[in-house]
């Protein structure tokens, strides 16, 4: 047991400035002023700010590792280096590969995810647009297969979380269905999808838009698109890779504005560059060139990746786009949970997994806290 004192704590409910008291790895109590005298061991903040863990629902890699590799340690490392800067829930991003490899690394995650090491898989691909590929390999693209999917969901043992689909395929729509009636997400992305495809899609069953604005067609006053279509759905959650490279500020306060912290999930996208420096890097069987924490494919100049953690994301959002800082952690935590069906993250109340991010005046992270314990200590 262990109690958090003199804490701007960041709830569903506000900004408290208070305590909180772990056990078990969960959340137990919290409230304001002081904490009661049997609260345990104590840590003073020093009066910073107390976030719940981030939920990074779409990363692929870091610190010179990728979920691709199909390596446990190498996908342990992923989640330890995110992990140890505040992203407390991590589901393993995968982009498009052949079926024999996407079938590997799928088997890979899901043992890390049967051991608790991660928190699902996400299929970036292979059913996605070969003009609006981005970085991934136009070569290794395909119509949707129902039989290869159902191979990949045994596969996934119940771990396949959410599955990116270009709605204009032949198929998609069956597959959407089929992926919702396996309590996988679908989400509409990397597409060249019409407005009115993109709304069949919804109605179909998908919630998510992947990335919103990146690899999609654009918006357009007369062909508005996928863009549109899901900033109108109340049913849909709208990813926004927050990095001030892929979505100018403007744009991202466009999209707070219509759709609110609710339905804005801040994501990374983040590649095996992240926590590294420039250089020459690999996503999937693509090359990557980083300078000045600006990935792109050397091949096509395509922008590929992001080398961002989420607290840096969430920073950003506060900093330079102008959201409230408990919007801006509701966007990186409880909207991202919510979207994927993660229960007991993304907020910071009783019963819910003890995982923390302190951050300064700065919103700089200063410790991290997973499942009650302290992987990164407050000084």
């Amino acid at each position: 047991m262990g109690t958090v004192t003199n804490a701007r704590l960041v709830t569903p409910d506000g900004v408290t400035e208070g305590w909180l008291r772990t056990e078990g790895g969960r959340i137990a109590a919290l409230g304001p002023g002081r904490p009661p005298r049997e609260a345990g061991d104590q840590t003073d903040l020093g009066g910073r700010w107390v976030l719940p863990g981030t939920v990074d629902i779409h990363v692929h890699g870091g610190a010179g590792a990728s979920f691709t590799d199909a390596d446990p340690e190498r996908a342990r490392s992923v989640v330890e280096f995110n992990r140890s800067h505040g992203v407390t829930t991590v589901v393993g991003g995968l982009v498009s590969a052949t079926p024999e490899d996407t079938l590997a690394q799928v088997t890979t995650l899901a043992e890390l995810a049967d051991a608790g090491e991660l928190d699902g898989v996400y299929l970036e691909g292979p059913y996605i647009a070969a003009s609006k590929c981005g970085a991934h390999d136009p070569a290794l693209l395909r119509d949707p297969d129902p039989a290869e999917f159902d191979r990949l969901l045994k596969a996934g043992r119940g771990h396949i979380r959410m599955i990116t689909i270009a709605p204009e395929l032949p198929g998609a729509p069956e597959l959407i269905r089929a992926a919702v009636a396996e309590g996988v997400v679908a989400a509409v992305g990397h597409t060249e999808a019409t407005y009115d495809q993109a709304r069949a899609a919804f109605d179909a069953g998908a919630t998510v838009a992947t990335h919103l604005f990146n690899a999609m067609r654009p918006l357009h006053h007369r062909e508005p698109g996928p863009i549109a279509a899901a900033l109108a759905d109340d049913r849909v959650t709208v990813e926004l890779i927050n990095d001030g490279v892929h979505v100018h500020a403007a744009i991202a306060e466009m999209v707070f504005a219509q759709a609110g912290a609710d339905r804005v999930a801040l994501i990374t996208d983040a590649m095996a560059a992240t926590g590294l420096g420039d250089g020459e890097y690999t996503l999937g069987r693509l090359r990557v060139r980083v300078r000045d924490g600006n990935a792109t494919v050397i091949e096509t100049g395509a922008i590929a990746s992001s080398t961002i953690v989420l607290p840096d994301a969430v920073r950003r959002a506060v900093r330079h786009v102008g959201v409230d800082l408990a919007d801006a952690a509701r966007s990186a935590a409880a909207t991202p949970a919510r979207a994927l069906g993660l229960d007991g993250v993304g907020s910071l109340a009783e019963g819910n997994r003890a995982d923390l991010v302190v951050l300064d005046d700065d919103l700089a992270v200063t410790a991290v806290m997973h499942r009650g314990d302290w992987v990164r200590r407050a000084d």
